[in-house]
């Protein structure tokens, strides 16, 4: 598969929150360091992801936000 995105982070999967419609998947790309992203449940389902299984955070934006108080 040939994708355009250019960020590539391989890691393992630290945990999954499951709901109805979507689901939380945290992945480890360094000691200490953790992404988190939203996907659906049916690519939840396709990916077969579980906690220690090893995957790849991809990453395609055209800005990154931030905030503070």
């Amino acid at each position: 598969m040939k994708i355009s995105a250019r960020n590539i982070l391989p890691g393992t999967v630290t945990a999954i929150k499951k709901g109805p419609v979507s689901a939380l998947v945290t992945i480890r790309i360094a000691p200490k360091v953790e992404l988190t992203a939203t996907i659906t449940a049916d690519a939840l389902k396709e990916l077969k992801l579980k906690k220690g299984k090893p995957a790849c955070a991809l990453i395609k934006t055209s800005s990154v936000l931030v905030g503070v108080e």
